[in-house]
């Protein structure tokens, strides 16, 4: 068995089985796991989180191999998979638990994302001002159990169909060729 040097990467772009279920399908990324981040109170519940007084994003840690896939190209995909624009919302879910937010974990990560966003800002890719945030990764909390690869065990559901299948079908359209091999030939 390989031993591979993993980093981590920390988003929030939304609910968390939206940016999950993108980049499970990235090549070089091992794992993802959904959680919540940047709030006040320590180990928090899904209850807690949907009230919005936490304080906490829902956000998901990459675990990749840079060998394959590099920060700045999780941050591509990011940035092309949900709205940056919108303060504490992506489409329907409306709150700070779904801010657009990076957390880093390294002044490299850091520096990164915020030339990120300046290109983006320069070539002007959005129509209105990027408010996502940057901020030092703190406390990460996992999910419950049910939050984990809900997309995978959940196509059928209606929120999956209409919300999470356009943001897959994206990344196949303009981003297959970082695809994991059994990604881009399953359908949906």
């Amino acid at each position: 068995m390989e031993n591979k040097n993993l980093q981590i990467a920390t988003f929030a772009g939304g609910c968390f089985w939206c940016t999950e279920a993108v980049f499970l399908r990235i090549d070089g990324v091992e794992r993802v796991v959904s959680g919540y981040t940047g709030g006040q109170i320590k180990n928090p519940a899904y209850r807690e989180i949907c009230t919005g007084r936490t304080g906490h994003a829902e956000g998901i840690q990459i675990f990749f191999d840079d060998d394959k896939v590099s920060y700045t190209e999780l941050l591509e995909i990011f940035f092309a998979t949900h709205d940056p624009t919108t303060l504490n919302r992506q489409g329907h879910d409306v709150g700070t638990q779904y801010r657009s937010a990076i957390f880093y974990n390294s002044e490299s990560q850091k520096q990164q994302a915020e030339a990120f966003i300046r290109l983006l800002e320069k070539e002007k890719v959005f129509d209105s001002p990027i408010v996502t945030e940057v901020t030092e990764l703190g406390p990460f909390y996992v999910a419950e159990d049910d939050h984990q690869s809900y997309y995978d065990r959940n196509r059928e559901a209606s929120y999956c169909q209409f919300v999470i299948d356009p943001k897959i079908n994206k990344i196949k359209t303009y981003y297959g060729n970082k695809l994991k091999e059994n990604t881009s030939k399953d359908a949906i």
